[in-house]
């Protein structure tokens, strides 16, 4: 009997998946999800990430069986959020900080909105790999910083406004390509900040 006949598939499976490094992992992951941006989710096809990452597409096919399945572990990768570290001392600079953080990122996540659009409403799994990367973390690091303003006494933990904070910020993003035919950079979401949401809250 072979060693491999031996170790049985799952177990020879495993140790070919271990010859990328994470490094490469994340190579691919960034490849893919730039030409979800770029082409739309429909045209990407695991040939031409393979070949603009220098990689045969069998490579890809062993890692990930299907597209969907790659797209869902390109986005699963990047499940961290962009307002980690922020913590001034201050919910209103707080908030600020996080409206800078955000229109760093925002053309590169709308785009990925934009393009997985339809996708995302024929595949669950999609549709929550989704939600993990670019919604959940940020939902709930900024609940973390509207926490830490209720702890430190700037705003009582029964102000309205509260629970609409994150729904402000992110509608705001989504929204303004659509009625200004802009992105929404940090400087824009710095001034709805201090135009809306902290009046809201009542701080200035």
């Amino acid at each position: 009997m072979t060693s491999q006949a031996a170790d049985g598939p799952e177990t020879v499976a495993a140790s070919r998946r271990s010859k990328i490094t994470p490094e490469r992992e994340q190579e691919f992951f960034d490849a893919v999800l730039e030409q979800v941006r770029e082409c739309g989710y429909e045209a990407v096809t695991m040939e031409g990430v393979a070949a603009s990452t220098r990689c045969s597409k069998s490579t890809l096919y062993r890692q990930w069986k299907t597209k969907p399945q790659f797209v869902v572990a390109a986005l699963r990768s990047r499940r961290r959020s962009k307002f980690d570290g922020i913590d001034t001392g201050s919910l209103a600079d707080d908030l600020r900080e996080a409206a800078r953080a955000a229109g760093r990122w925002s053309m590169h996540d709308t785009k990925l909105l934009q393009a997985l659009g339809h996708a995302v409403t024929q595949d669950a799994e999609l549709a929550q790999a989704l939600r993990e990367a670019l919604v959940e973390p940020e939902i709930a690091a900024l609940r973390h910083i509207l926490q830490r303003g209720v702890d430190r006494g700037e705003i009582t933990a029964g102000h309205p406004a509260l629970e609409y904070v994150p729904a402000q910020m992110f509608g705001v993003i989504r929204a303004r390509p659509v009625v200004d035919g802009k992105y929404a950079d940090p400087d824009y979401l710095v001034h709805f900040v201090e135009a809306a949401v902290l009046p809201a809250l009542g701080l200035t």
